[in-house]
């Protein structure tokens, strides 16, 4: 046997046979590959993904509407089984498309011409409240049964908004009554007036215009308060002014608007929202002037303008001074120090509360103020008694005042602890009464 080397090696026969074994079997291991086996899936019909074909979805919508007609609960018996056929969750848009305007509609608010309409929609209605009832009754009940049409339902509206101006006015006065019913049953949310603040729908006066039909069909449904509820619920309370441009945006011009539409509750809410406003803006400056140290004679003229400037009550003016000069301190947390060192900041800022306490209900408003400070600020509890007490001697509040407070004109709020303490004050003030009135009468 002669190695691969050249060298010449003894082999036995056992060696020979090994390797006649081997050649064959080593021969076959090259020979043969892994192979994939397995079976063939076909893809299942549901998974494939289907052509997006919104012409084909609507002319399925038209043709329905067409049948149903004018019978707004046959629409809605149509609607209701058309989901279970028909995709609603992808063709949201184009469904509502065609039930507000009767088919697809173009950026601008048009009409495509490439598809077949329908006269069945909101926009060939009637022009009433009624009639736009029972449409909101349609969309209320298809959104109720699909529950994923919610969302696109808000976005159809914001984009309907922004079409105002491809719109007719009578088609702007369907869709205002439309969304003010459907903001006061609660199915739009008010996050949606946003649209109503786009610059070119404002600076052509569209955006008030559909406004005043709105909200009248919204307070013809719910009171103000409820659409105060629902415009504060999305941080909108303060932006009716935005319906305005630039140059108009007042609260006299957003008023006399209003009320003269026959709008005064909103014109009032309007007010009294910036009223509000300029409140917490007075008393973010006030907080700074006390903070500060700033001489109370500039502070006490500061509030005087302000007074006159944004037409406060003198009873709204205390209670934004109270909370000003409490909320200047970083108090102690410990009860039996926190009454001596409210007492001689109180003591620094009398003068500030007197010349704010010139009739007796700003006395009483002060005391009502102090009472539920108390109480909301557990450590004060105690110190009650001593502050009417030190105001009482500073002349800031007269016994006229604490004894109303006493009698009938106290609040709920921790008046049993209070009351008790305000006890033998009031019976010496009782007292000093008296005896002040039997001296009178010995003069006479």
């Amino acid at each position: 046997y002669i190695s691969p080397s050249g060298t010449t090696d003894r082999c036995t026969d056992a060696d020979v046979l090994k390797s006649k074994i081997r050649e064959p079997f080593m021969s076959n291991q090259r020979q043969q590959k892994p192979t994939l086996t397995g079976q063939r899936f076909k893809t299942r019909k549901r998974d494939e993904k289907e052509r997006f074909d919104p012409f084909q979805f609507q002319e399925s919508i038209v043709q329905g509407l067409n049948q149903t007609g004018t019978d707004l609960n046959a629409v809605t018996k149509f609607l209701d089984a058309s989901g279970a056929k028909l995709d609603y969750r992808r063709y949201a848009e184009t469904l509502f498309d065609i039930l507000v305007a009767g088919g697809t509609l173009a950026p601008g608010g048009t009409l495509s011409d490439d598809v077949t309409c329908t006269d069945f929609c909101l926009f060939k209605a009637q022009e009433d409240m009624e009639t736009m009832q029972a449409y909101a009754q349609v969309f209320n009940k298809l959104i109720r049964r699909y529950k994923y049409l919610e969302k696109g339902f808000e976005e159809e509206i914001k984009k309907l908004l922004l079409f105002l101006k491809g719109f007719t006015e009578s088609e702007r006065n369907k869709l205002a009554m439309l969304t003010g019913i459907l903001l006061a049953n609660g199915s739009l949310s008010a996050s949606i007036l946003s649209s109503l603040f786009n610059e070119n729908l404002v600076k052509e006066g569209v955006s008030a215009c559909f406004a005043v039909k709105l909200f009248k069909s919204w307070l013809s449904e719910k009171d103000i308060n409820s659409v105060a509820a629902s415009l504060r619920k999305v941080g909108m309370e303060n932006r009716l002014m935005e319906l305005f441009p630039a140059n108009k945006r007042s609260c006299e011009h957003f008023s006399k608007y209003f009320t003269d539409a026959g709008l005064k509750e909103l014109s009032d809410f309007a007010r009294n929202q910036q009223s509000i406003g300029a409140r917490k803006e007075l008393q973010k400056e006030l907080q700074e002037l006390i903070s500060r140290g700033d001489p109370l004679k500039d502070i006490i003229t500061y509030i005087r303008e302000e007074i006159k400037k944004n037409n406060i009550s003198e009873q709204t003016m205390i209670g934004l001074i109270w909370s000003s000069v409490m909320s200047s301190v970083e108090w102690n947390k410990k009860e039996e120090l926190v009454t001596e060192q409210a007492i001689k900041h109180l003591k620094q800022y009398s003068p500030l509360l007197k010349a704010f306490t010139s009739q007796g209900l700003s006395e009483l408003t002060l005391l009502l103020k102090i009472q539920e400070y108390c109480y909301d600020n557990i450590h004060f509890m105690k110190a009650f008694q001593k502050i009417v007490v030190l105001l009482y001697k500073a002349d800031v509040l007269s016994e006229e005042a604490i004894l109303k407070w006493y009698n009938e004109a106290h609040l709920a709020k921790g008046k049993s602890v209070f009351l008790e303490q305000m006890q033998k004050f009031v019976e010496w003030l009782k007292n000093a009464e008296e005896e002040s009135e039997s001296e009178e009468e010995e003069a006479d």
